[in-house]
């Protein structure tokens, strides 16, 4: 199912959302660095999810799966191994918080990757490796392929808040396991700052404390703590439910079930976002700093508000899985949207409804993917999209749940 002609229709029925991809990463990763048996509930199995469950395979580990649940024999630290290899597949996540995280155990790592992931910010750790002489040794390639080795020491960490909050969440995982006393100073301003609140809630829950400033600037971590092991249901996902949200707000008749209103998310800022964008006004601005991941189904939804609206602060969007930026605009406008890039920002102007009747492409993004599925239900005619099986990155069963609420696909020779 690689290319898929999608029927202009109205979905309506109710979809349950998945579970937090970024609450299911840090749960399978605490539960493994504990010592006993942790069972964690509420479990897709995504792409990345997969490959941080195989990376802490790696590190000894041991997970069983079955249906929606885990159940992991954590390493604690009495492991000793001569060496691993790790296939990151796209996944940032799984990259960025098992770097640091490799070097708690004897032996050397070997990161490799797919897709773009190679290309995706890492100088935060080389820095940090270079600076203790531990062994850095990065593939003069696009592909990522990544060795490491050595003991990271503990100390004083400083560390950028605006490339990716990935880097923190990595160390905030790592220094609490060190010998000795850490901290961490966070030296720009933080974005996706939600993403440290579900790491800082998450390591409570495994028994690892923390202490940090209001500012999120200073963060002060005890060493010789450990991970104790838990039963942990994952919560549903935010940035998922995004694009069912957003479709509602589209006219379509979805109910989304499975969130927690009360959640630690930062994408559960879609809620007000749809709200700003109801509202009868000329312009309007919205800070797209903190959540990334949603911009794109944003943007489908301020292009069919009326008025003008701009999204501003979107810089990280081009280190994503596909250059957001870029990405979201082309394919709206070849829909029929009116859209510029300006500078790091998207300046839109509300259209009643999408002409449609062309060919877009996902960019091999899965959020991308998923924002075209609820555009063609705001198109006058068929659209097609290609590259649409990347959803598996993060929502496996998106286009059989797009199905089930009303959706019409069909797959797509393109001769």
């Amino acid at each position: 199912m690689t290319t898929l002609k999608v029927i202009p229709k109205k979905l309506n029925g109710i979809v349950t959302v998945p579970p937090s991809k970024s609450m299911a990463h840090r749960a399978v990763i605490c539960a493994s660095l504990a010592d006993g048996r942790s069972v964690i509930s509420n479990i897709q199995l995504s792409d990345d999810i997969k490959a941080t469950i195989e990376g802490m395979r790696a590190f000894g580990a041991v997970i069983l799966h079955d249906g929606d649940t885990l159940t992991i024999d954590g390493v604690g630290l009495g492991t000793s191994r001569r060496s691993q290899k790790i296939d990151c597949n796209e996944s940032g996540s799984t990259l960025r918080f098992l770097v640091p995280l490799a070097t708690l155990f004897e032996g050397e790592t070997r990161f490799t990757g797919k897709g773009k992931l190679g290309q995706r910010p890492l100088k935060t750790y080389q820095e940090i490796f270079e600076h203790q002489s531990l062994r850095y040794e990065s593939a003069p390639t696009d592909l990522l392929d990544l060795t490491i080795e050595g003991h990271l020491k503990p100390g004083v960490y400083e560390m950028a808040g605006d490339i990716s909050s990935q880097f923190i969440t990595g160390m905030l995982l790592t220094l609490p396991l060190l010998d000795g006393e850490s901290a961490l100073k966070i030296t720009t301003n933080l974005e996706s700052k939600g993403y440290i609140d579900l790491t800082l809630s998450v390591l409570s829950t495994f028994g690892i404390e923390i202490d940090h400033d209001k500012e999120y600037k200073y963060f002060k971590i005890k060493g010789n703590q450990s991970y104790q092991a838990q039963d942990y249901e994952v919560e549903g996902d935010y940035s998922q439910a995004a694009f069912w949200l957003s479709a509602r707000k589209l006219a379509n008749e979805i109910s989304v079930e499975g969130l927690n209103e009360d959640s630690l998310q930062g994408d559960r800022e879609i809620v007000e976002i749809l709200e700003e964008l109801s509202k009868q006004m000329d312009e309007r601005v919205i800070d797209g700093a903190q959540v990334p991941d949603i911009i794109p189904i944003v943007a489908l939804v301020a292009a069919l508000s009326k008025g003008t609206t701009r999204l501003i602060n979107l810089e990280r969007l081009r280190i994503k899985e596909s250059d957001r930026l870029m990405a979201t605009q082309k394919e709206l406008v070849t829909l029929g949207a009116k859209i510029e890039v300006v500078g790091d920002a998207l300046h839109i102007e509300g259209i009643p409804i999408l002409e449609g009747g062309q060919e877009v492409w996902s960019h091999k993004d899965h959020r991308m993917a998923m924002m075209l599925a609820i555009a063609s239900t705001m198109c006058k005619v068929p659209i097609i999209i290609k590259d649409t099986e990347c959803v598996k990155k993060s929502y496996p069963d998106f286009w059989e749940v797009f199905q089930e609420a009303g959706g019409e696909i069909h797959e797509w020779n393109m001769g």
